[in-house]
């Protein structure tokens, strides 16, 4: 093997490890979300398969004619490409969330191509390496050559393709070059119609089944369901949960309890008369046309990372050219929102069923402060369960910022018996609890409100959330 091909196939290799690990978390998200958790299973995973393939791969060189090897390895890697989402939808309704889920579903759909891949390296380190005298520069560049590859893999698969295609082409598009490419370089003639089968099979697979988004966005398996209920209803889907739920027929209609108690919170506490929002986070945008029809003249700006949900919105979830998106990751978009413009921030950003970590601190709460006026109000979804450890930790953290913070929810849910949505209420002004919680049994609420020392006995040794400290997915994973 002349250098050149054998340098091209240490770098595409190496590239494709990297293209599978990156998007893998896309593959998964739809049944396990986006957590710091599902990027360490998954990254652990590849690693070992990485290791064990480069090892197994080196022996395997030792004993046999290493030319005869890279063929199969990149047939191999291809095939279990391809297979890689029918594994991952065939089993994903099984899975329960945890660290025990992702590791499996992270070895079942992507520790074969790993390995398969990361066996090619030391193989073609094997056919390079003509004398003992040039160990060193053989391994050297071959290891460099494969670290650019996985450098150009990350790359061209953050920056360019996850925005251009979806994940399923892009996995089938790598799987059938790799296989292509082991026919190519190694096969035994005998051994094409075979392989041509199996490919066969698996684009076969591949094509019937259905995948599990309607549309995937840049961030999101994205489902919008009717409800049967209510032939003008829809429901958001996201990655598996039930994000948001719009009537395109009568925005004022409040399908999920932590909107409606949202609702309640801009309704006790705001001034009369047209406000300034800014919601973090848009999903459906069930809160903008709400208020834009229960207060005419409303100004709402919406901070939301992904563009593709805006599109849904417009096309399908009667989302408004009156509403201003700015597309962008809230924690910069929130630095050009102008001191003191605001009435009511609205804190509902998801990724999964958690917050992204970096708008739960304190600093970014500091950045919402700066935002409001006076009088304003900061109301923000939390989700937790059991022992409250994410709810209690948020608590603080408003507290540290806002002299004013309250909580609202179930009874069941303050106690410690259930879990579920929390929504906190923060401001510089006083919070008139008792006037909130008249609002919200006025039409048939039943959750309460806790501040002063019943918050305080809520937070308990809860910690404070920083930039430089705030285990979101632990706190929730461990609940």
């Amino acid at each position: 093997m002349s250098p050149l091909p054998a340098r091209l196939l240490v770098f595409s290799t190496s590239a494709a490890v990297l293209v599978i690990e990156i998007l893998a978390v896309r593959l998964l998200a739809p049944y396990l979300g986006v957590s710091l958790e599902v990027f360490t299973g998954i990254i652990g995973v590849i690693l070992a398969g990485i290791s064990l393939g480069a090892w197994l791969g080196g022996r395997a060189a030792d004993r046999v004619d290493p030319r005869s090897l890279p063929g199969p390895l990149l047939v191999g890697g291809g095939l279990t490409a391809l297979a890689a989402p029918v594994l991952i939808d065939l089993i994903g309704s099984t899975l329960s969330g945890g660290a025990v889920s992702i590791v499996l579903a992270s070895v079942i759909g992507f520790f074969a191509p790993a390995a398969f891949l990361s066996a090619v390296p030391p193989v073609v380190v094997k056919i390079r390496l003509a004398s003992l005298d040039q160990t060193g520069t053989i391994v050297g560049t071959y290891s460099a050559i494969g670290t650019a590859g996985a450098i150009f893999g990350t790359f061209v698969t953050g920056f360019v393709l996850i925005a251009a295609f979806p994940t399923r082409p892009i996995v089938l598009g790598l799987g059938i070059a790799l296989t292509i490419t082991g026919l190519v370089v190694g096969v035994a003639r005998r051994a094409w119609m075979l392989m041509s089968v199996a490919v066969g099979g698996v684009l076969s697979l591949l094509l019937i089944l259905p995948g599990p988004c309607d549309r995937e966005t840049k961030y999101h398996c994205a489902i919008v369901a009717v409800d049967p209920d209510r032939p003008s209803g829809r429901t958001l889907v996201l990655d598996r949960l039930r994000n948001s739920y719009v009537d395109l027929a009568d925005p004022t209609y409040l399908e999920f309890r932590y909107i409606r108690l949202m609702a309640d919170v801009i309704e006790t506490h705001s001034p009369d008369g047209p406000l300034r929002v800014l919601s973090i986070g848009g999903g459906g945008f069930t809160m903008p046309g709400f208020l834009a029809s229960q207060r005419p003249g409303t100004v709402n700006v919406v901070l939301e990372i992904d563009p593709q949900l805006v599109e849904i919105g417009r096309d399908q979830l009667a989302l408004s050219d009156d509403v201003t998106v700015m597309i962008g990751d809230a924690r910069t978009g929130i630095t050009e929102i102008e001191d003191d413009s605001v009435d009511v921030v609205i804190g509902d950003a998801y990724s999964g069923a958690s917050v992204p970590w970096h708008l739960t601190t304190v600093e970014f709460t500091q950045a919402v402060a700066r935002a409001m006026r006076p009088q304003g109000v900061y109301t923000m979804n939390v989700i937790d369960f059991g022992a409250l450890e994410f709810a209690r930790a948020e608590a603080r953290t408003l507290r540290a910022v806002f002299p004013h913070v309250a909580l609202l929810a179930p009874d069941r849910y303050l106690s410690g018996e259930a879990g579920g949505n929390f929504v906190f209420v923060a401001s510089e002004a006083p919070i008139d609890l008792a006037a909130i919680e008249e609002t919200l049994r006025e039409r048939g609420g039943t959750e309460s409100g806790i501040t002063g020392l019943e918050l305080t006995a809520f937070i308990g040794d809860a910690p404070l959330l920083t930039d430089d400290f705030a285990p979101v997915d632990q706190m929730l994973g461990r609940s």
